[in-house]
């Protein structure tokens, strides 16, 4: 499992989207001071929401190794969720006025990245695979000859 490198993917992502869950997302001025805002207190709760999905498809990416469709197909769609979480923030960022986002705005499109390269590595072994298993069958059929 942690010899491949799409598992490495993985974990770059779980790390990102651990520091989304527990960074803020931008500083807005009130009459008080600056206050910090979570991306759990965003506009609705859907992006924590959102957020949640992300995590727990790449945490069960993570645990299900030994079948790599089924891996390939939760990075790919965790990647997805997190490309609509970007455009989501880019949206909000261009309509919003006054506040300051922070550099952790670009980690949703991060971790899109990191998702999109272990289902190309998920897809390389079940390439390789496939073609070991089509070497062995040759190699059968031609013993019984």
């Amino acid at each position: 499992m942690w010899q491949r490198i799409q598992t490495l993917y993985l974990l770059i992502s779980t790390g990102l989207v651990a520091t989304l869950c527990f960074g803020t997302a931008y500083k807005v001025a009130t009459p008080e001071g600056m206050q910090a805002v979570s991306y759990w207190q965003l506009e609705s709760p859907f992006f924590g929401i959102l957020l949640g999905i992300v995590a727990f498809l790449i945490v069960l990416a993570l645990v299900v190794y030994k079948s790599r469709i089924l891996q390939m197909r939760l990075a790919v769609l965790s990647g997805i969720i997190a490309l609509g979480m970007q455009l989501w923030l880019a949206y909000m960022y261009f309509t919003m006025e006054g506040p300051v986002f922070r550099w952790t705005v670009i980690f949703p499109l991060l971790i899109c990245l990191s998702n999109m390269l272990a289902a190309r590595g998920d897809f390389q072994d079940q390439l390789m695979v496939e073609s070991a298993y089509r070497v062995r069958e040759r190699r059968k059929h031609n013993k019984r000859k």
